[in-house]
């Protein structure tokens, strides 16, 4: 067997809000234990999303950098450009930070930039 991206996981200093940012983006997560340092959820086309911890990153490798500035970048496909622009709308209307308003990208795409609470990227596009 040859290798194939299995998950993406993502360090959070907020572990509550961050799975609410990712609720609020539209992503099917359930409630999970909070106390946990480490949840994760597979999603049905198999891909697994995984938040850990600042606290449990240095637990394990006390001399983790913590980034500084953007740490990873996501991109969902939307079902239409108007997806694009309501989703955008309504991430930065309950107070996220939009980096990239809606536009139409010259490579055939509506594309737009929320950020996250710690900061990623989380890029919103669909075809035009």
């Amino acid at each position: 067997m040859g290798i194939a991206l299995d998950a993406i996981g993502i360090v959070v200093k907020d572990l509550g809000e961050s799975l609410k940012f990712y609720r609020a983006l539209g992503l099917d997560i359930p409630e999970l234990d909070l106390s946990e340092p480490h949840v994760e959820v597979t999603f049905p086309n198999g891909l697994r999303f995984m938040w850990d911890t600042v606290e449990l990153i240095k637990r394990f490798d006390p001399n983790w950098p913590e980034p500084v500035g953007q740490r990873v970048a996501m991109a969902f496909l939307c079902g239409s450009p108007t997806e694009v622009d309501a989703k955008y709308a309504s991430l930065t209307a309950a107070g996220y930070k939009g980096r990239m308003e809606p536009f139409d990208a010259f490579w055939g795409q509506r594309y737009a930039i929320v950020l996250d609470p710690d900061g990623n990227g989380v890029d919103l596009f669909a075809p035009l």
